[in-house]
């Protein structure tokens, strides 16, 4: 008797969605079943349907039931309604099941899919969670919002251990991390130091670094120099997309959302609702979202009958019409068509393309227990910065309105306005908005909040309408905050 036929079926949430998500949902779960899935599906109802019952999140909170019982989501695209007050589903089920991990394979298929780059094969491992996507935003002043971007050390060092575990896993030889850090060096240099540190523990798989901008542009024009690429949330957001479409199509990328307990899998495309219920739509996009979902329950066998089955199918110009051309596709088909052709085959292997082999001893989950705790730094109080509202003159105005206030703890230093420094000694040419900093010093090596609320109590007394504060830290005597630019 088979493995298949002998396995145990694993539970999975499954979600139509909307627009085209129907019918790939159908057509994909046509495929892996027929190859020899063993799934238990629980079916909910998510996206446009549930905004429009008032459920600003876009799913029915008796959906998640199912979603902590069986710990895997395959999900269809959804529509998200136009306007305010409508949250996105996938950031609300990524931070909510805390799938960190957002993984992209992005794959040519030359010369059945038009590309400039016929042999790129890279994966985006992207963080999930934090950065500037924590959505933490504030209306400061008239002319200034801000958005604060977070990264965690344990966020850090889970994304990039998960990522050297994939490559050794899939047999990849390389990770490289791409960050900003020579302009955000706390933020984005506490990212690369982490890379550092993790890669040191894995000398077998090379590393290496590249500055976000010139690592982008590698990336478009020379893709096959990169392997693995990991990346903070927002730049592995625009990345991937970019990587997707250059092999060729945004349409034929999967991706996984991995956590510790939890994995979410599904295409990267939209809805497409223009296309609808036309038996159109490409499904390989959803099909390869759930060949990883396979993988990752422990069924790569059947994974790689499917993945290699689509392969055989592209290869034999059996195209839907997003990729249908002449001369190179031998068949125009439809979606249930498509669905139909990758079964005939499978059991085969591409002869053109490159086959696939996943490992059967190994799952993508990772271990409980993916970042080191270290000892706690000393943490000393040496100044605070006062953000102020003001519209009452000039930067030297307020600087000399300023020097008034040090107190016998905390010295007056500088103002600085969108990061660049105003007063003193600063160009009067230089555009300043309605928000300014305000850096007081500790007189006398540190400070207390004491001292901090003593002098709020100043600015107070002054009429100045201070909107927040950010104390000026030093961790084991390491400067924990940014100089001015020009200070």
């Amino acid at each position: 008797m088979s493995e298949t036929a002998t396995r145990t079926k694993t539970a999975i949430t499954v979600a139509y969605g909307d627009g085209i998500g129907p019918e790939i949902m159908e057509a994909t779960l046509k495929i892996i079943e027929a190859a020899g899935a063993a799934l238990d599906c629980e079916k909910i109802e998510i996206g446009e349907k549930v905004y429009e019952r008032g459920i600003s999140t876009g799913i029915e909170p008796e959906s998640w039931d199912s979603l902590l019982r069986t710990k895997v989501f395959l999900k269809a695209p959804i529509t998200t309604p136009q306007g305010g007050g409508f949250k996105s589903l996938n950031v609300t089920t990524r931070k909510t099941l805390g799938l960190y991990a957002n993984v992209r394979p992005c794959v040519s298929y030359h010369p059945y899919v038009d590309t400039k780059h016929p042999v790129m094969d890279v994966v985006i491992v992207r963080e999930n969670e934090e950065d500037l996507y924590a959505g933490i935003e504030h209306q400061q002043t008239d002319q200034v919002v801000q958005c604060l971007k977070l990264i965690s050390r344990p966020g850090s060092e889970k994304i990039i251990r998960y990522a050297f575990d994939y490559a050794i896993k899939h047999n990849r030889k390389k990770v490289t991390c791409f960050t900003k850090d020579n302009i955000m060096k706390h933020t984005d240099g506490l990212f690369h130091k982490i890379f550092d540190e993790v890669a040191a523990e894995y000398p077998n798989i090379e590393n290496e670094h590249w500055i976000v901008d010139i690592g982008a542009a590698k990336l478009a024009d020379t893709p096959e120099n990169f392997d693995v690429i990991v990346m903070p949330n927002l730049y592995g957001d625009i990345l991937s997309d970019v990587a997707a479409q250059i092999t060729g199509s945004v349409g034929l990328a999967g991706s996984a959302n991995i956590g510790e307990n939890y994995a979410m899998f599904e295409a990267i495309h939209g809805s497409a609702p223009r296309r609808a219920g036309q038996n159109l739509a490409n499904p390989s996009g959803l099909l390869l979202g759930a060949v990883l979902m396979l993988v990752h329950i422990g069924q790569p066998d059947v994974a790689e009958k499917v993945h290699n089955a689509l392969l055989k199918t592209l290869e034999d110009g059996v195209h839907t019409y997003d990729l249908y051309k002449e001369g190179t596709s031998t068949r125009k088909v439809g979606t249930s068509e498509f669905a139909d052709a990758v079964i005939e085959r499978l059991g085969q292997r591409p002869e053109k393309l490159k086959a696939v082999t996943y490992n059967t001893q190994v799952a993508q989950t990772q271990p409980k227990q993916t970042w080191k705790t270290l000892p706690p730094r000393k943490k000393e109080l040496v100044g605070i910065d006062v953000f102020l509202d003001w519209k009452a003159g000039t930067a030297q105005d307020l600087g000399q309105t300023l020097e008034g206030l040090s107190t016998d703890a905390l010295t007056f230093k500088l103002v600085s306005s969108r990061g660049i420094k105003v007063y003193p000694d600063a160009f009067k040419e230089m555009f300043c908005a309605d928000h300014w900093s305000c850096r007081f010093m500790a007189a006398n090596g540190t400070i207390t909040h004491g001292d901090v609320i003593a002098l709020l109590g100043k600015f107070q007394d002054a009429g100045l309408d201070f909107i927040k504060t950010e104390h000026l830290c030093t961790f084991d005597g390491e400067r924990g905050y940014t100089l001015a630019q020009g200070e």
